[in-house]
């Protein structure tokens, strides 16, 4: 699957995927007024608007990037609607040719893990019956069960050609009050870096595994020295534009060859037309503008 998303990469020339992570607050007024009036002020109701906001996100920019990384919590807070939401566009994203990475952030004790792997990447027998749950390429999972709870998504992901991606320094405030703590003389996340590397090696695809990274744009310094720690692993990175990360923080977190990472941004996208820079332009416009611009941006930084 990694092979395929850099391909993709490679294509649109844009190492870029959009947050598909929604709030209502996100979603414009007539949306949700026709929604709202269809299934009341519901659950249904808030799923649909969610539905049916992503699906013009996905029109407006599939063309442009070559994944998708809709964050589960924002469907599940609309309870069994908001999963049926999540699940409609996955399968929507893949028509549109997407990759599409789950950002579930599972892990677990080895048998609970399973579950998840095959919720989230493979499969479930249901009598004589083979049934693929949420369908998604590529999961984000947390490593600190240990290999217990990595094992089980490896195995899927060898079997259905599916990736992961393991976090190892997130983009937020309050990560380095674990991530940062010395161990043994070295910071904790580079022991995870380290086991990264261990994992990605049962599981290559083409010059990279399918065991990728979340390595947050918020730390430059730390991602290019992760980046030289993982060579072979591809390193997702949250944290562009709304938490504060730019283009310019971004060359350490590539390899030599111009590849090696994807760059995150959900709000900058998807709520652009609710900022000053896209002031006017409909939702779809502003996304669109959006993405062109952090394609720009990237492209800038990596010359330079």
């Amino acid at each position: 699957m990694i092979s395929q998303l850099i391909k993709g990469i490679k294509e649109k020339n844009a190492p870029i995927v959009v947050g598909l992570d929604p709030m209502l607050s996100y979603i414009p007024e007539d949306i949700t007024a026709r929604c709202f009036a269809q299934y009341g002020e519901t659950l249904e109701g808030a799923a649909e608007a969610v539905l049916e906001f992503n699906k013009g996100l996905v029109d407006a920019v599939y063309d442009l990037v070559p994944a998708v990384k809709p964050q589960i919590a924002m469907y599940e807070q609309f309870g069994i609607p908001g999963l049926l939401a999540f699940k409609k566009t996955v399968d929507y994203c893949h028509e549109k040719g997407l990759v599409v990475i789950g950002d579930v952030k599972r892990g677990d004790i080895g048998s609970t893990s399973a579950a998840y792997a095959n919720a989230h990447l493979g499969q479930v027998t249901v009598g004589s019956t083979v049934c693929t749950p949420f369908d998604e390429d590529i999961a984000t999972v947390n490593p600190y069960l240990g290999t217990d709870g990595i094992e089980p998504f490896l195995k899927v992901c060898r079997e259905q050609k599916k990736g992961i991606f393991v976090l190892c320094k997130t983009s937020n405030p309050s990560s380095g009050e674990f991530q940062d703590r010395i161990i043994d003389g070295r910071p904790l996340y580079e022991w995870v870096a380290e086991k990264i590397n261990e994992w990605g090696a049962t599981a290559m695809d083409g010059d990279y595994s399918e065991v990728g990274a979340v390595v947050g744009a918020t730390y430059p310094e730390m991602g290019a020295a992760l980046r030289k720690m993982m060579p072979k692993a591809m390193i997702l990175v949250p944290g562009y534009g709304a938490q504060g990360g730019r283009g310019k923080d971004l060359k350490g977190f590539f390899n030599e060859d111009g590849l090696g990472a994807i760059v995150n941004s959900s709000r900058g996208i998807i709520a652009a037309w609710k900022s000053e820079t896209y002031k006017g332009m409909d939702y779809k416009a502003a996304a669109r503008a959006a993405v062109t611009d952090m394609q720009a941006d990237i492209a800038s930084a990596l010359k330079g």
